[in-house]
């Protein structure tokens, strides 16, 4: 079986770091797969094709609309000749749409705001010429069918899967880390919540909050921190090599997002056998046994988050029993091999 998978890059986000994880682990279960990236030339492209372990071809894709690419893509894929053409996220969906000759599988990561707008009519006429979709999870699947209208019996679930954590590209900068550290791994963006998150640490005492990211409100952030003086305790390091390490050194994972496709980091802060406390939203509570595994809040509730990991900081034992329960979760529920084999059947049935 010969499958291309399509997908516009930026630099590695949720989305790619699934990818890089699917294509190789399909690879060794026999599938011809290879990959065709439509390159934004503003992002940051190298990292994302330095780690990618299969054929791959790279059309440059400045613009959000541009009837040239569909003509090259369309071209690449007759010579691919490809069984199926896997599409990842809009713009994907739209030119892998445009080829000719060509049946589609869409994978659908994130439930967008966008998505509920003006563009749900192009996104109902694009999902009838695909044979299937995929949402990686089940509060991504509700989000298709009743907010923007796809038809239920198109839409399957996948769950991303993990069976480790990132592995080191570079050492870690120097970082004064305090105790208890509360980790959050995210872009530093509104629907990360992560102002949340600074407000619940004003409310627990001697914490230090250490973010991985980088975003558009990265600035806003650091001023909300001031305000609240606890600025000297909140660590904002952006983009670091051993993500690893620093899982390891963390008490507990926080994930206070509004909203969430799936949220790779509390998978990873389950594998690292750490507790995770998350907002009650999106996917949180398909990955987060709330009481067993970590702790689930309202919403932009601070006072809840702070309560929430001041009941875990003051009962090590507590949060030790959650971690080792939250990566046996994570490996029994959310393995590769268990995405793989649900992927191929989904293959194998329209093949």
């Amino acid at each position: 079986m010969r499958v291309v998978h399509v997908h516009r890059i930026r630099g590695i986000g949720g989305s790619e770091r699934h990818l890089l994880t699917l294509l190789p682990a399909l690879a060794e279960r026999g599938v011809d797969v290879s990959f065709v990236g439509l390159d934004d030339p503003a992002g940051v492209l190298d990292p994302f094709y330095r780690e990618l372990t299969v054929p791959f071809q790279r059309l440059a894709a400045p613009r959000d609309l541009d009837p040239a690419l569909a003509f090259r893509l369309a071209r690449s894929l007759r010579s691919q000749r490809p069984d199926l053409v896997h599409t990842h996220l809009v713009h994907a969906d739209v030119y892998g749409a445009l080829a000719p000759g060509v049946r589609v599988v869409s994978t659908k990561h994130n439930p967008d705001p966008f998505r509920t707008g003006p563009f749900r009519f192009a996104e109902r006429a694009l999902t009838r010429r695909a044979a299937r979709v995929i949402a990686i999870s089940e509060a991504v699947r509700r989000f298709c069918v009743d907010e923007v209208g796809l038809s239920a019996d198109k839409v399957e679930v996948v769950h991303y899967g993990l069976d480790e954590l990132p592995r080191p590209w570079a050492q870690n900068p120097p970082l004064e880390l305090g105790s208890p550290l509360l980790l959050a791994v995210c872009r530093i963006e509104a629907q990360k919540s992560l102002d949340t998150a600074v407000r619940a640490l004003a409310d627990v005492p001697g914490a230090t909050l250490l973010v991985l990211g980088e975003g558009p409100d990265r600035s806003a952030l650091e001023m909300l921190a001031s305000s609240l003086g606890v600025r000297d305790r909140v660590l904002l390091p952006g983009r670091v090599g051993d993500v690893a390490a620093l899982y390891g050194r963390a008490d507990l994972l926080v994930h206070p997002a509004r909203w969430e496709g799936f949220g790779l980091a509390m998978l990873e802060g389950m594998l690292a056998g750490k507790p995770v406390v998350a907002a009650r939203a999106g996917s949180a509570p398909e990955l987060v046994d709330d009481g067993r595994t970590g702790l689930l809040v309202p919403s932009s509730d601070s006072a809840a988050l702070a309560q929430a990991v001041t009941s875990l900081l003051t009962d090590p034992w507590r949060a030790a029993e959650m971690g080792a329960a939250g990566k046996e979760r994570a490996h029994s529920q959310f393995s590769v091999a268990r995405m793989v084999d649900r992927t191929l059947a989904l293959y194998d049935s329209l093949v």
